[in-house]
């Protein structure tokens, strides 16, 4: 193979984690907006704004394309939005919203997060009555 292939297979090595984490993170965003709103891009415009994100962050057009094909279809897992509220550090309130397959694990993780910073979770409900969605803050 020769040097050559050596030195691009670790450049290649150290993106393609990278790479992985935004097209399965795109391909479940765009698998939920197309199994709630529909297939085609033309008739729902939250799939058609989510694909050209997609695109902008250079995510090929078969990751896409699987993702609408499977929520199409049916098949395969069933992703849910879930939201989970407490309180942080010093008394403030806070809302995890979170898109997963398994809510008992999904739980368990952000429970675990709440605890290792000593903070409360609570029952849906507890806070959301403070806020008004106005924004939404996504953070890589």
């Amino acid at each position: 193979m020769g040097r050559a292939y050596q030195n691009r297979k670790v450049s290649m090595a150290k993106t393609s984690d990278a790479k992985a984490k935004v097209y399965s993170k795109y391909g479940r965003e765009i698998y939920v907006c197309a199994k709630s709103g529909g297939g085609d891009p033309d008739g729902n415009l939250a799939l058609r704004g989510l694909i050209e994100r997609a695109k902008k962050d250079q995510v090929p057009s078969h990751v896409i394309e699987k993702a609408i094909d499977k929520a199409k279809g049916g098949l395969g897992e069933d992703f849910a939005p879930a939201r989970y509220e407490g309180y942080g550090p010093g008394g403030c309130k806070v809302i995890v919203d979170c898109l997963t397959d398994n809510h008992n694990r999904t739980f368990g993780d952000v429970r675990l997060c709440f605890t290792k910073t000593k903070c409360k979770i609570g029952t849906p409900g507890t806070v959301s009555h403070s806020f008004d969605h106005v924004a939404i803050f996504a953070f890589k």
